[in-house]
């Protein structure tokens, strides 16, 4: 048997178990499980790693990051952005790769147009590592916005009407608005959001969160987080069979 899972903290709503046991019925592939491991603390991946059978993993919240020095090898884009969400395993030796940016890119340029030149990164995490990869590949200018203060980092509380106006695209990479915190948004001027922005949310559950609900009620182009996960569960699935 040859086994896939997913690793982060919590996983009670995950979109990868489903997604990939429907794919292996329909394939008809009968020699492959994906499981859930829902660890609490990242030192716990050891045990998971004791499986014989384990050939790949998925990474999500907290753990892009924090799960780096378990990595043997490292692609060219964890190597440059330091976030790896994909784990392919052979003979023991852990090769750590980031497909969020082929997902992110796939469905974030199906929208995008020429006054989309700046955007604000919404969050600081492992997955906003992908979407600065992205934007850069791109040519977008970019400023991250965050809680905390930090170098080049502005706080919700700095991002004017006038910052807003001049950034059309907005991507919102942090948990809030997800299920079942779905009343939470990003703190942001939303009233100088207009119809030429474009509001991308990672999220996927629900399809539209109050983020989007707010972009789209003030004419903006909007996009979930859904075709992306597909997007880099695809990815995933090329690179544990190649």
């Amino acid at each position: 048997m040859r086994k896939f899972g997913l690793i982060g903290y919590p996983l009670s709503h995950s979109f990868s178990q489903k997604y990939f046991t429907e794919k292996f019925q329909v394939l008809g592939i009968t020699d492959c499980q994906y499981g859930l491991y829902p660890i609490e603390d990242i030192a716990k991946l050891r045990t998971v790693l004791q499986d014989p059978e384990l050939c790949g993993l998925n990474v999500t919240i907290p753990y892009k990051q924090a799960v780096l020095p378990f990595l043997h090898e490292k692609d060219a884009v964890v190597a440059a952005i330091n976030a790896c969400n994909c784990i392919r395993i052979v003979d023991g030796v852990l090769r750590g790769y980031n497909t969020d940016t082929v997902g992110f890119e796939a469905s974030l340029v199906r929208k995008l147009q020429p006054e989309h030149d700046r955007a604000l990164i919404l969050g600081t995490g492992g997955a906003s590592k992908a979407v600065e990869y992205v934007l850069r590949k791109l040519g977008i200018e970019y400023m991250y916005v965050s809680r905390n203060a930090g170098h080049g980092v502005l706080r919700y509380e700095e991002v004017t009407e006038d910052i807003l106006r001049r950034h059309m695209l907005v991507i919102n990479t942090t948990p809030l608005g997800m299920y079942p915190k779905v009343d939470e948004c990003p703190p942001l001027p939303y009233e100088a959001v207009g119809p030429g922005h474009y509001l991308f949310d990672l999220v996927y559950n629900p399809d539209r969160t109050l983020f989007l609900r707010q972009g789209e009620e003030r004419g903006a182009v909007v996009e979930n987080g859904y075709d992306m996960l597909i997007g880099q569960a695809e990815e995933s699935w090329r690179i544990w069979n190649s």
